[in-house]
């Protein structure tokens, strides 16, 4: 079997990060729902609790947090491979390079153009 080509590469590249952002996100949410749930209970519960849930809230919380942390470098790796990815794609398109792979690099371009914003 060949060796992939650079541009299969890249392409390969932007959907591997557009997938981890979702997987980011996904995470982000759940953590962002516990907290929320813990913080409802700590409302609700009397002070006769053994004081740990005052400790979960505040590791859930940092959990969010380092969570947050990851979508910048994410993001500026996001946008270095889709300027990787458009090059490739113009070099591919001047030596003709199969169409399948041109569409296929098309597609993980738009899914990495088109992703929201870092997550504040």
């Amino acid at each position: 079997m060949p060796a992939p080509s650079p541009l299969t590469i890249a392409t390969q590249s932007v959907q591997r990060l557009v997938k981890e952002d979702s997987y980011y996100r996904k995470e982000l949410a759940q953590q962002s729902e516990r907290v929320q749930k813990l913080e409802a209970d700590l409302k609700t519960s009397s002070e006769s609790d053994d004081g740990n849930a005052g400790f979960m809230l505040k590791q859930e919380q940092k959990a969010v947090e380092e969570t947050r942390a990851v979508f910048v470098p994410l993001r500026e790796r996001i946008v270095e491979a889709v300027q990787r990815l458009e090059e490739q794609i113009a070099t591919a398109e001047a030596e003709s390079a199969p169409a399948d792979e041109i569409t296929k690099a098309k597609e993980a371009l738009k899914l990495g153009q088109g992703l929201e914003p870092p997550v504040a």
